[in-house]
C-alpha cells in the first residue's frame, strides 16, 4: 500500500511540470506580440498623420484650383461683357453720324422749301418735301429722337445759344423761344445739339 501513493503522487507531480512547461511559451509568445504592437504603434500613429496631412494638403489644392476656375470663367464673361457693349457703342456712333449726314441732306431741303416761296406747292416744290420727309422718316426709323426746345429753359448741354431775345417777362427769363435748328438725340447721345434763341428779362424800365 506504501508504494501506491507514491505513484500516483509522482504521475501528478509529473502532469504538473508538464503543464507549467506548455503554459510558459504561451504566456511568452503573448507578451511578444504585445511588445511588437507597442513598438509598431508609434509608426502607424506617423503614416497616419502623414496620410491626414497629405489629404488635406490635397483638398486645399482642390478649393484653391475651383476657385481659379470660376475667377477665369468670370473674367471670360466680363470680357464678353464689355466687349458687346464696345461694339454697340461702336456701332451707336455709326448710326449716329450716318444720321448726320442725313439730317443736314433735310435742312438743305427745308431751306430749298422755305425759300421757293408761291413754287412750294409746285409740283417740284411737292416732291422735294416729299424727299424730305423720306429721309425724315429713315432717321426715325433708325431711333433718332427730335429734342423739344421751344418753351422749356435753355440747356447748353442739348442746344446752342444762336440768337437772344429781350422780354419784360422774369417767368421767360433763360427760356428759349425759337428754335433756329432742331436739335436730335439717339438713346443718350445728343447728335446734333437745337440752334435757338434764348430770352433774356430786362426790367421795362431798362429796356
Amino acid at each position: 500500500m506504501d508504494g501506491n501513493p507514491r505513484t500516483e503522487s509522482g504521475t501528478q507531480d509529473q502532469n504538473g511540470a508538464e503543464q507549467a512547461a506548455a503554459q510558459q511559451p504561451a504566456e511568452g509568445s503573448a507578451s511578444e506580440q504585445a511588445e511588437a504592437q507597442q513598438e509598431s504603434r508609434p509608426a502607424q500613429d506617423a503614416e497616419r498623420q502623414r496620410l491626414e496631412a497629405e489629404l488635406e494638403s490635397t483638398r486645399r489644392r482642390v478649393d484653391e484650383l475651383a476657385r481659379a476656375y470660376q475667377a477665369v470663367n468670370k473674367d471670360r464673361e466680363e470680357f464678353k461683357q464689355r466687349l458687346t457693349r464696345e461694339r454697340e457703342r461702336m456701332m451707336d456712333v455709326e448710326r449716329g453720324n450716318v444720321a448726320v449726314t442725313l439730317l443736314e441732306a433735310i435742312d438743305e431741303l427745308d431751306r430749298c422749301v422755305s425759300m421757293s416761296g408761291q413754287e412750294a406747292n409746285s409740283p417740284l416744290g411737292q416732291g422735294v418735301k416729299m424727299i424730305r420727309d423720306g429721309l425724315l422718316s429713315k432717321v426715325q426709323g433708325m431711333g433718332i429722337e427730335r429734342i423739344q426746345v421751344v418753351g422749356q429753359p435753355f440747356d447748353p448741354n442739348t442746344a446752342e445759344a444762336a440768337d437772344m431775345e429781350i422780354t419784360p417777362h422774369p417767368d421767360e427769363d433763360q427760356k428759349v423761344v425759337a428754335e433756329i435748328r432742331a436739335g436730335y438725340r439717339f438713346k443718350d447721345r445728343i447728335i446734333r445739339p437745337a440752334r435757338v434763341k434764348v430770352a433774356k428779362y430786362v426790367p421795362p424800365a431798362q429796356a
